[in-house]
This record gives structure tokens, C-alpha cells and sequence, in this order.
């Protein structure tokens, strides 16, 4: 399967595959270990994602305990492949227990963080990079301000952020809008048939604000391999969140339910589950890229081999709806049929017609 066709990041000029390769089980040490894979056994998954066309690598300072990244660096050097990768790496978590200024959002963690990825990736500048996780108490001025040093410096090239509420990323753009910083480009959350949550507000401020949206955990933890059965009340099955990996979380019979649609309309098309629950994902409104890991190249190979088919409209449907959340509060006055009957009863209205802003596409079909 080929990852050859390239897509704008968000409202920019940067140019990013539809899946990223998420290298969240690079090493084998830190919060990850229990999955990790050593550098060697890395590497194949890594020239194999290369090799299909793909170019957006994520990784993060806190992943295997700084180890994923110092594989990459070392992966990407031997490939020789720096220029042509987008190399996007995250900061926000702690590396130093005890020193609160080694974790957090805030200018002096920013730009500590930044040198020390730069070392383990073994090079000047980064293609992309995010704030990992809202801290909840460092000013977004401040970030803002401190990605636009470092953008100048040459230390990044575009800034990012991941897993912020709405409102958050909505104001860091507004403030980069004025014209005092470089815009936002693309905002990392997770994104799944079994968690639709972004759409009440990421998706729309996303597409709005020219974020493009990088979804992680696309096969729902795993839960959407389509390996794990229903057991009494927990699940059984080869993989991580069998057992004591399901621990932090009970699955319902909503989810069992999406399960069983995603099974059903893989069946019909003669694909796996879990390219099923990928391409969903990949080619939802707002999303430009889906973050997918690989233990092994067969693994990887199956995953990529997600945009080798389109979802038939019915289809979708039935994947839509099983995965349908009911809109809570207030958001429930935002849906087509409350606005139908109480804002434009009696007329048809919508945004723009089917075809008003028609794909750009520079290749030939």
C-alpha cells in the first residue's frame, strides 16, 4: 500500500501523509515498557513506513522514558532521510521528579525541553512541535510566545498542540490571528469510532481556525482490532488490553455494539476491522491524518492498507450510527433538527452548495 498522496497541515504549506507512524512503543524503557520494541526490532517498521511514501513521524520527549527519540534520531540519520521527514516530537510531561520546572507548559520547561529532543533526535530544528497536554495554569500568551522564539531561532519550523480543551486552542489561534504570532497548525486529540467526542467542539473549531486535526488512538486502544471477545464482564484476547491492560476502563454495550458493526461492514468489503476503524477515521471531516503504531511490518503493512478502499455510503452509515453519541446540554440546540424547527422552520438552509470549493489535487488521477 502506498502513503504517496500528501495533504496541507491544517492552513499552511506543509505537506503530511494521511497516516503518521506513532512511535509511542520506540524502546523499551519508561511509562511504555510493557510494549516496547528495542531499536532493531524498530527499525524494519520505521524503513517499511518510508518505503510506502510516508513522511509524519510523531514521537514525544516523555515516550519510553526519552528513548523513542533517540531511536528516530538514530533512525533517521542512518536512513539519511532528515530534509524529507516531518519530524514532530511533544513536551509538557515531567523529566525530572521533584523539579517543577521540569515539567509543565511553561517558557522555561518550553525551551529546556526543545534543546534536550533536539540532542536525543540528532538535529537543529524540528518540522513540528506541540504542547503535549493542557497544564491548566500556564498563561497562553506565554506559549505562544515562546513557540514564536523559537520559530525565529530556526529551532522549530511550525507549532502545535495536543490534547487541549476547544476553548484553549480557539484563543492560542485568535491571539495568533492579530498578527503577533505564527498561527497554530494542527492540534493532536484522540479520535475513534468509539470516542466521537471531538466533534461537539475540536472538529468544527479545527476546520473553522484552519487547525488541522492529527487523530491518535484511531483502533480505540486496540479495542478495535477486532482480536478481543466479550468474557463475563471484562474481555479476552491477544493483546494488551487483555487481562490486567484493561484494568483502566470498563467496556459497554455501546462498545461491544460499534464493535460488532465494524466487524459486519469489514466482512462485506473483505477487509480487517482495524482498517475498517482506521480509514473511518482518516477520511472524517476535519482530520488530517490518523497516528497508527506498528509492532511489526506485517502489522503495519495490514494498517496502511486502510486507504486502499473507500466505505460505501451505506456503509458509513451504519458505522455512524452505531457510534452515535446523543449531543449533551446545550449542544443539542446545534443539531440539524433543532435548528430546523426553530431557527429556519419552513426553509432549507445550509452553508455552501455540494461543489462550491472543489479539491485541489496536484497529481494526475
Amino acid at each position: 500500500m502506498s502513503l504517496d498522496q500528501y495533504y496541507l497541515l491544517g492552513r499552511s504549506g506543509l505537506r503530511v501523509s494521511r497516516l503518521a507512524l506513532g512511535t509511542m512503543n520506540f524502546g523499551t524503557g519508561g511509562f511504555h515498557a510493557a510494549y516496547g520494541r528495542t531499536a532493531d526490532e524498530a527499525r524494519p517498521v520505521f524503513r517499511r513506513y518510508l518505503e510506502a511514501g510516508g513522511n509524519l513521524i510523531d514521537t514525544a520527549d516523555f515516550y519510553t522514558a526519552g528513548e523513542s527519540e533517540t531511536i528516530i534520531g538514530d533512525l533517521v540519520a542512518e536512513a539519511g532521510v532528515r530534509d524529507r521527514v516531518v519530524l514532530t516530537t511533544k513536551f509538557t510531561n515531567g523529566v525530572d521528579p521533584g523539579d517543577p520546572n521540569a515539567g509543565g507548559n511553561g517558557r522555561k520547561h518550553m525551551i529546556r525541553a526543545v534543546e534536550a529532543s533536539l540532542r536525543r533526535l540528532r538535529t537543529d530544528y524540528l518540522d513540528l512541535f506541540l504542547l503535549h497536554t493542557w497544564d491548566r495554569i500556564t498563561p497562553v500568551e506565554e506559549v505562544m510566545r515562546t513557540f514564536d522564539d523559537l520559530t525565529r531561532a530556526g529551532k522549530i519550523r511550525y507549532a502545535g498542540l495536543s490534547d487541549v480543551p476547544g476553548w484553549y486552542a480557539a484563543r492560542a489561534q485568535t491571539l495568533a490571528e492579530t498578527g503577533a504570532f505564527p498561527p497554530v497548525v494542527c492540534v493532536q486529540l484522540p479520535y475513534s469510532l468509539i470516542d466521537r467526542t471531538i466533534e461537539l467542539e475540536h472538529v468544527p473549531m479545527g476546520r473553522d481556525l484552519g487547525l488541522g486535526i492529527t487523530a491518535w488512538s484511531p483502533l480505540g486502544g486496540g479495542f478495535l482490532t477486532g482480536k478481543y471477545r466479550r468474557e463475563g464482564q471484562g474481555m479476552a484476547g491477544p493483546g494488551r488490553l487483555d487481562g490486567a491492560g484493561s484494568a483502566w476502563r470498563s467496556w459497554t454495550d455501546r462498545e461491544w455494539r460499534i464493535l460488532a458493526a465494524a466487524e459486519k461492514v469489514a466482512a462485506e468489503l473483505g477487509v480487517t476491522t482495524a482498517q475498517v476503524a482506521v480509514n473511518w477515521v482518516a477520511t472524517q471531516p476535519g482530520i488530517a491524518s490518523a497516528i497508527v503504531g506498528a509492532s511489526d511490518v506485517g502489522q503495519l503493512d495490514v494498517t496502511m492498507g486502510a486507504l486502499g478502499f473507500e466505505i460505501p455510503a451505506e456503509l458509513r452509515a451504519t458505522l455512524d450510527e452505531a457510534s452515535a453519541v446523543e449531543p449533551p446540554s446545550v449542544y443539542r440546540m446545534f443539531t440539524p433538527g433543532y435548528q430546523g424547527e426553530l431557527v429556519s422552520p419552513g426553509a432549507r438552509v445550509g452553508d455552501k452548495p455540494a461543489g462550491y470549493a472543489p479539491a485541489v489535487q496536484n497529481w494526475v488521477a
